[in-house]
């Protein structure tokens, strides 16, 4: 019986888990790694939103913005104008219709893919734009001190750091 609560005291006694420690050596620990990963993220996304806190806009940068804002209302305006212009003037409607009618298909397919190809480019900026706000805000925020406990509760970089005048 001595033998057995002697190997339990060495495995499992003063405060430590022998076993747990031998297994940490051969494979990470999961919580330790997802805070320090965590961590990592956050640390990158500061980064990143520093350097994009006061975005530095020129004039050319402004009116390529106002020039892109415009094909949609465009589009939209001028789809509505053929409806009123149905309504004003059917004989000048139906000629310019029989002219689109004389458009070729390869001419339309062009078409279709440099109107898609503009609004595919306009919602990807527009992501770029929502995540570098949401990076923005994070740079504001300061690191919660959760994150810096793990380092400070081992006793191994305590004593180091105590060592080392950390």
């Amino acid at each position: 019986m001595g033998l057995i609560s002697g190997l339990m005291s060495f495995l499992f006694g003063d405060g430590r888990n022998v076993v747990a420690e031998t297994a940490q050596v051969f494979r990470e620990n999961a919580e330790n790694e997802a805070v320090r990963a965590a961590d990592a993220k956050a640390r990158s996304l500061q980064q990143f939103a520093a350097e994009f806190v006061h975005p530095r806009r020129g004039l050319f940068d402004r009116l390529v913005d106002a020039l892109n804002r415009l094909p949609r209302p465009a589009l939209a305006l001028g789809t509505i104008w053929l409806f009123v212009m149905a309504m004003i003037d059917p004989d000048r409607f139906a000629a310019g219709m029989q002219g689109l009618a004389l458009v070729p298909e390869p001419l339309w397919w062009l078409m279709g893919a440099i109107v898609s190809f503009y609004f595919g480019a306009r919602h990807q900026a527009k992501a770029q734009d929502f995540q570098r706000a949401v990076a923005m805000s994070l740079a504001v925020t300061k690191p919660s001190s959760a994150s810096e406990t793990p380092a400070l509760q081992n006793p191994a970089l305590q004593e180091w750091l105590a060592r080392h005048g950390g």
